[in-house]
């Protein structure tokens, strides 16, 4: 049944091809990804902060005390709170809190570090209304999954309270583009690939910026003092070697790393997890690792 599934998803995205110009791309992912839309029993609220939006959701039954705040992924340059609204809903409903999905800004209109910029502003946001660090998990996937990083780097270098854990799917670490996966999975990789990786940096980054910049290539930075993390990704994209690399490095600086790669599984396989098992059982996996962050009196 999984392959199955997994199959059909590839047919999905095959179907509805990356058009040419920001505009259409934005248009598109928001399509593919509101594909399934959200659960009846989701409770949704926007927030407007500053020059950028986010979303509070929440399922029944869940802690509101206890924040994920999420980063969608679309290469800097696109997604947006809607096309990733299905996966951070049930996110939040797996781990039983509310979430925080951040709109932040996307290059080229705004490029680096506009984004960072505004994932510092949400974590503020969240600061501010009295949510202590210690109840906060931060998460995203690909482009996302590398600002959650370069955030909690961030705030460790300023010597501020960090985050209960960060959750980081399909993660983009590398915007140097060296992984070995980029030509290894070429070929069975439907999403991602070298020549489009590189449009995103092209658009992403000024000239003026080192593409080994810790703060936009979170794998060239020092991941020291971290908090608890969870990286998940599958084993048939071309960002693999992004996670694993990043995965490597972080627990040599002995950070507490959880390292899960899914056979066969897609970037962001997550976001279809209305209609993939793998996809609702990575969220299930999610959802103990941030639990068990937050009441560390239930940790094995």
């Amino acid at each position: 049944m999984g392959q199955s599934e997994i199959d059909a998803i590839r047919t999905l995205l095959a179907s509805k091809p990356r058009p040419v110009g920001w505009a259409e791309r934005r248009k598109r992912i928001e399509e593919v990804g509101a594909t399934w839309p959200i659960a009846d029993d989701i409770t949704l609220q926007r927030v407007e902060l500053g020059r950028f939006s986010a979303e509070w959701s929440i399922a029944p039954g869940s802690d509101p005390s206890r924040v994920l705040m999420f980063f969608h992924g679309g290469g800097y340059c696109s997604g947006s709170i809607v096309s990733h609204r299905r996966l951070v809903t049930e996110a939040g409903r797996a781990a039983g809190v509310r979430t925080l999905a951040v709109g932040y800004s996307l290059a080229p209109e705004k490029p680096f570090p506009a984004a960072l910029d505004d994932a510092l502003a949400a974590w503020r946001f969240l600061r501010e209304q009295g949510i202590p660090a210690e109840n906060i998990a931060v998460g995203g996937d690909s482009a996302g999954g590398g600002l959650t990083i370069a955030l909690m780097n961030m705030l460790r270098d300023a010597g501020e309270a960090l985050p209960a854990c960060g959750w980081l799917i399909s993660p983009w670490t590398d915007l140097t583009l060296s992984g070995a996966t980029l030509a290894t999975k070429e070929t069975i990789d439907p999403l991602i690939h070298e020549a489009y990786l590189q449009e995103l940096v092209d658009a992403y980054l000024p000239s003026t910026i080192d593409r080994r910049d810790p703060r936009a290539s979170p794998l060239f930075a020092d991941p020291k003092g971290l908090p608890p993390l969870l990286i998940q990704v599958g084993s048939a994209e071309t960002l693999l070697a992004d996670a694993t690399r990043f995965a490597a490095a972080a627990g040599e600086a002995d950070v507490e790393v959880t390292l899960e790669i899914w056979p066969h599984m897609i970037h962001a396989w997550p976001m279809w997890n209305a209609h993939l098992e793998r996809g609702r059982k990575a969220l299930a996996h999610a959802g103990r690792f941030m639990d068990g962050r937050f009441h560390p009196d239930k940790q094995r």
